[in-house]
């Protein structure tokens, strides 16, 4: 079973992961998808967005695309920017550090997540439903 959510074209700015956020749990909801479920996806979306307002790069009309699909037993988010990226490697956890986590916290939450460089900067998680 495949229920796609509209991909959407949000500000590049730094509030949109409230607003992605709030979008994702309405979906979510309205999908019976469990609550843990629901935490953990809303801070994997957060944690991408707020990568790619950090390090990315908005394209011509100051904007990301965002999406997010339920496919199989799988939830799947999407965020892409402009900018070009060569690669992204989690680094390990450091208690003192301000910045610098998003990709170990994605990693630790997401079943999956994949980085895709052919037009701009798309990562991808998937995050079991089961």
């Amino acid at each position: 079973m495949t229920v796609v959510a509209d991909t959407m074209h949000l500000p590049f700015v730094s509030s949109t992961p409230n607003i992605a956020r709030t979008k994702l749990a309405a979906f979510l909801t309205i999908n019976r998808i469990d609550m843990v479920v629901i935490d953990n996806a809303l801070i994997v979306l957060s944690e991408m967005i707020a990568n790619a307002v950090s390090h990315g790069v908005p394209d011509e009309h100051g904007m990301m695309e965002i999406g997010w699909a339920i496919h199989n037993a799988n939830l799947e988010l999407e965020v892409a920017d402009a900018g070009q990226c060569d690669s992204l490697v989690p680094v390990p956890f450091d208690e003192d550090s301000l910045s610098g986590r998003g990709l170990s916290i994605i990693s630790q939450l997401a079943e999956d997540w994949s980085l895709d460089v052919a037009d701009g900067t798309r990562i991808r998680a998937k995050i079991s439903l089961s």
